[in-house]
């Protein structure tokens, strides 16, 4: 019996092997493609009507109005786009893409690490470029994401990667951008089980906290200072924050921990601060403005937080930072995180629903978050001289009507469009399809 059963498990495992191998990454542009007459949404807000883009060795070389501006194409691949949109490849942050696979499966669940002052934890080297969530978002035109990991005071330092690799060292971009920080919440739920009500009240320990987080950031630059003889992994993976090699990305939604954040943060000399969630951030768009703070805004489609909170306001919030010049991009954590990215652009088309301008909704998932994350010389745009990134749909990206990819680049490679879950479609369409 025993013999029966590890026997049936090695058989699962070679089936599963098997029947969903990864896709094989695209190989390397060989020759020159032009793609000719889209409406080309740049990303920086203009728009093209009548385009032609031309792109080679991943560099986009042309982008240009294609009824002023006469080339020779022979010799290049030509895509001919009449009537379809072309975008640049869509950009989620703060991302556990490629850390868990299976929430129910705990060997497949990589976000966390054990303690609560984790900067030197990299998520890069736990990133898994096979994962069939992962493959998953290109059909959408998510083609790049900063990897992110989650638990602690501080847990750990993240990457930038796209979405198409044999691996992680493969599909790096930017290594190492970020410390991801969780600021104190002022106020905390009652613990049930313990016989506590279970409503909100002030956090007695919030002080305590942030002076646990002060006196940390006070030890690193003392460390930096005393040119240590033995590395002190924590210290060393914080210094980059003062001296502009990394970013502080601060997790926070209320009021005040947003106004304390910023506060401390320039206090001690980070040199570059982002928050993310940012849920009550409209409540501080001057301080954000004065200190030049960009904010990774809490995930569109949610419920509001608080019950005297305007129904809708998760959906309007991009438009009120937007509108008092804060820059902001969309972040897509919380319940189902990684399924919901490719949900992305219908997150910036909700936004279109509550006031921004539809290129204006793009730019919070292509140049906005190519700012943030310090990536927008080759990203986030459709620009002669940047990466070949980008995407031909059907119709307009932010409908999940109209958003059918029929071709995707990422620098310059033509992608796949087949996963995991399209192979099921079409195998069930075809069952269903057949007659009795």
């Amino acid at each position: 019996m025993k013999y029966l059963s590890i026997h049936y498990i090695v058989l699962m495992i070679l089936s599963i092997s098997i029947g969903y191998a990864q896709q094989t990454p695209a190989p390397k542009q060989s020759k020159a493609i032009a793609i000719t007459g889209a409406t080309a949404h740049i990303g920086n807000g203009n728009v093209i009507d009548n385009s032609i883009i031309v792109f080679e060795d991943g560099i986009l070389k042309t982008v240009a109005d294609f009824t002023t501006v006469k080339m020779d194409l022979n010799g290049m691949e030509i895509i001919e786009a009449n009537g379809k949109h072309v975008y640049p490849g869509f950009i989620v942050p703060n991302s556990t893409l490629g850390l868990v696979e299976i929430d129910a499966v705990r060997a497949t669940d990589d976000d966390n690490e054990l303690g609560s002052w984790n900067p030197h934890i990299r998520s890069l080297i736990a990133y898994n470029a096979e994962s069939k969530v992962v493959e998953s978002m290109r059909p959408n035109g998510v083609l790049l994401g900063q990897i992110t990991p989650r638990g602690g005071r501080i847990s750990g330092t993240s990457s930038i990667v796209q979405f198409d690799a044999w691996n992680w060292e493969d599909a790096v971009i930017k290594e190492d951008d970020g410390i991801h920080m969780n600021w104190p919440s002022s106020f905390t739920r009652g613990r049930w089980w313990l016989g506590e009500d279970p409503g909100m009240k002030v956090n007695k320990n919030y002080d305590e906290q942030v002076q646990e987080i002060a006196d940390f950031f006070s030890e690193t630059k003392t460390y930096a200072r005393s040119n240590p003889s033995t590395i002190n992994l924590l210290y060393a993976a914080t210094e980059g924050l003062f001296d502009g090699n990394k970013t502080l990305f601060i997790h926070v939604d209320d009021e005040k921990g947003i106004t304390d954040a910023i506060n401390f943060s320039k206090s001690h000399g980070v040199s570059s601060t982002v928050i993310v969630g940012g849920y009550e951030a409209y409540k501080v768009t001057d301080l954000l403005k004065k200190h030049n703070i960009p904010v990774l805004l809490t995930r569109v489609h949610s419920r509001p937080n608080q019950t005297d909170d305007d129904y809708d306001l998760p959906f309007k919030l991009a438009k009120w930072l937007s509108d008092k010049g804060v820059v902001v991009a969309l972040e897509t954590s919380g319940q189902m995180e990684r399924m919901n990215s490719r949900n992305l652009p219908f997150y910036a088309g909700t936004t279109v629903a509550y006031g921004l301008s539809k290129e204006k909704a793009l730019e919070l998932i292509t140049l906005n978050p190519a700012k943030i994350l310090g990536i927008d010389n080759a990203y986030g745009s459709l620009e002669e001289g940047k990466s070949a990134t980008l995407f031909i749909s059907e119709g307009d990206a932010l409908d999940m009507r109209t958003n059918i990819l029929t071709h995707a680049f990422i620098d310059g490679r033509e992608l796949s469009l087949e996963t995991h879950q399209t192979e099921l479609w079409q195998r069930y369409s075809k069952k269903l399809s057949e007659k009795d």
